[in-house]
This record gives C-alpha cells, sequence and structure tokens, in this order.
C-alpha cells in the first residue's frame, strides 16, 4: 500500500521546517521509512514477491545513505530523527 498524500503531508509537517518543505532530508527520511514499514508488512503476507523485496532493499539503501549525510552534517538533527522514527534500539 503506497504512502497517501494526508500521511506524507503530515510527516512534512512533523519533520520539515513549514508546510511545504518536502526536501528536507528528515523529511525524507521519514518518508522512505513509511513506505519501508509499509512494505514490509506487505512481504510478510506475499514471501515471494521478490520484486517488492529488491524495492525495499533499494529504499533501505537509500535511506541509510541519507541518514549517512546527514549524521555528518548535523549530528543533532540525526540523532533527534532516529529517535522519533524509532529506528535505533
Amino acid at each position: 500500500m503506497a504512502v497517501t498524500k494526508d500521511v506524507k503531508s503530515e510527516l512534512v509537517k512533523k519533520f520539515g521546517k513549514n508546510e511545504k518543505d518536502s526536501g528536507a532530508i528528515e523529511v525524507q527520511i521519514a518518508i522512505l521509512t513509511e513506505k519501508i514499514n509499509n512494505l514490509t508488512e506487505h512481504l510478510k503476507e506475499h514471501i515471494h514477491d521478490y520484486h517488492s523485496k529488491r524495492g525495499l532493499q533499494m529504499m533501505v539503501g537509500k535511506r541509510r545513505k541519507l541518514l549517512d549525510y546527514l549524521k555528518n552534517n548535523d549530528v543533532v538533527s540525526y540523532r533527534k530523527t532516529i529517535e522519533a522514527l524509532g529506528l535505533r534500539k
């Protein structure tokens, strides 16, 4: 299931500087995390959907790169973002 427009706008409001700041690294990471969570639920039911599995792996890799970029440039924002999204335990 795709991320709806309403969910994206909520993520932009929560993580962006304003309601139109969809290009911020934090917003991109939050939207990717939502997509990853949805696709993970899909793959639990449809185990042999290999095309979606590859897409999931690509999204996880892209999120990892964005998180590395954020960590190198703004550690405070990095820590706040991973705490808000619950990425580290």
